[in-house]
């Protein structure tokens, strides 16, 4: 081998279900420290999907406290649960999630189609904590203005959900195509469609548009409430979200342009040879059309 060829170095690494295993985490825990950027991944080159460098369980593995409080880190609690770490009723820390004072970290369908929502437990020790917080939670009436925000029915967790995600999706993304297609993810077709009138490009992007983390089979009730989750529904929501994936598509643009078919080139039909100079033949009239015109100009019948 000579000496100035360049290699590309090797990292190890194992897929996420070993790396569960090896940091004392449920698979879905493990997916919740990506999510939140506790633990790094790369793409796996050969089946698709995330794999788990062995330098980031080795990090992990020798952090003070392990497994227990990487365990603490990524555990997460219900409605009932988290009114108990906050010293809340149930009923109030609803409404505190509604008004977006808690943010859900995910979600998922009960039996019923109902949206459960999961919060992290660190953050909600970390609410309660404040004091900056303890109006909201230890008067026996709320604020008449979020009174009256609630009695309108506003529900910020699916937007805060949306946001939280949207910060993980881009935080995967290694191109401005990738990037795109995060921000994507969160707008409906039409919206899309208006962006992107290029049905190339929009296909191009497409590949890039990951769906919602929680689905049922394509088309059932379950799918259609996991994509209307997922898709801003909020003016000022779906505002921010045209703006930025506008400025990422310019540098996809820049960066690697959208493939498109290969041009067929039609052959040019070849031209006919002009024509060449006149023979004294083909000048003269027909024989008998010449008879015909000779008694003509002497006046008999033609």
């Amino acid at each position: 081998m000579s000496g100035d060829t360049i290699t590309q170095p090797h990292h190890p690494s194992c897929a996420p279900g070993r790396a569960a295993r090896e940091l004392g985490l449920k698979r879905g825990e493990l997916d919740l420290a990506v999510h939140l950027g506790l633990i790094r991944t790369v793409p796996d080159e050969g089946g698709g999907g995330r794999r788990v460098l062995r330098s980031e369980i080795e990090r992990m593995s020798s952090e003070a406290g392990f497994p227990d409080a990487l365990r603490e880190r990524v555990k997460v609690a219900g409605t009932t649960q988290g009114a108990d770490l906050m010293h809340v009723s149930a009923g109030r820390f609803t409404r505190l999630a509604r008004l977006g004072l808690v943010v859900p970290v995910k979600w998922y369908l009960n039996r019923y189609r109902a949206v459960v929502w999961l919060y992290r437990a660190e953050e909600l020790k970390q609410v309660a904590a404040d004091e900056n917080n303890a109006p909201l939670l230890k008067a026996r009436r709320m604020p008449e203005a979020l009174r009256a925000m609630l009695d309108t029915g506003v529900d910020l967790r699916p937007r805060n959900w949306r946001g939280r995600h949207r910060g993980f999706l881009l935080r995967l993304a290694e191109d401005p195509w990738e990037s795109a297609g995060a921000l994507a993810a969160f707008l409906d077709p039409v919206h899309i469609a208006e962006i992107v009138p290029d049905p190339y490009e929009r296909s191009h992007l497409n590949r890039f548009r990951p769906g919602p983390p929680t689905s049922g089979a394509p088309g059932s009730p379950s799918a259609h409430l996991a994509e209307r989750l997922m898709t801003a529904d909020d003016p000022d929501e779906i505002s921010l979200l045209r703006a930025d994936l506008t400025a990422a598509l310019e540098e996809a643009r820049d960066r690697r342009p959208a493939p498109r078919p290969a041009t067929r080139r039609v052959p040019t039909p070849a031209h006919p040879a002009p024509p060449g100079p006149a023979r004294p033949e083909d000048l003269e009239p027909p024989r008998g059309l010449l008879s015909r015109l000779r008694r003509r100009a002497r006046g008999g019948a033609c």
